[in-house]
């Protein structure tokens, strides 16, 4: 059990991490979920949901019941998330061959703010060949460059692995109730 001084020091420390608290800090963390829509649940079109119906469908059987109608939804719904999340990381990579990179660009609070951050970068030590042009040194061979692009990709690859280990959870979840009830 901790003691009243452990709890004392676990308030003050919450108390200072508690986010940003500037505007411009406020205003650029609030557009962290947008950044490739995968934290919010799937809505399915009409294509997509009749899709989803007729794999719930197979996944059900020849005559489910309702429950295990119900669980073979779950599961399609999961499928389809994961399809998303691995569309997203191919074209990523995809977009690291083409472009050389996957840098997002950065968000200005400030037109000052957007000067200072093209004034340091005119003055980087890069090459400028290689400033202007980040798929210039990207490999011609087509392995290797996608090699390459899977390279400068992996951070962002990582980042996304959450969404796909939620949804590869969710759909065996529910299989593994289908099969149990």
């Amino acid at each position: 059990m901790a003691s009243q001084s452990q709890i004392a020091a676990n308030r003050r420390n919450a108390s200072m991490s508690t986010g940003p608290r500037s505007r411009g800090g406020k205003k650029r963390s609030s557009k962290n979920a947008l950044r490739h829509g995968l934290s919010i649940p799937f809505q399915a079109s009409a294509v997509q949901a009749k899709a989803i119906e007729k794999l719930a469908q197979q996944m059900a059987g020849p005559r489910p019941d309702r429950i295990a109608l119900g669980l073979a939804r779950a599961a399609a719904s999961a499928a389809f998330d994961l399809a998303r999340v691995r569309q997203v990381k191919t074209q990523l990579i995809k977009g690291a061959s083409a472009l050389g990179s996957v840098g997002r660009p950065p968000i200005f609070t400030s037109r000052r703010d957007e000067l200072r951050y093209l004034k340091l970068a005119l003055r980087s030590s890069a090459s400028p060949s290689a400033r202007s042009d980040p798929s210039a040194t990207m490999p011609s061979d087509e392995v290797a460059r996608d090699a390459e692009a899977v390279r400068r990709a992996l951070p962002e690859l990582a980042r996304l692995d959450r969404y796909e280990a939620r949804a590869i959870n969710r759909r065996d979840r529910a299989i593994r109730a289908m099969i149990s009830s």
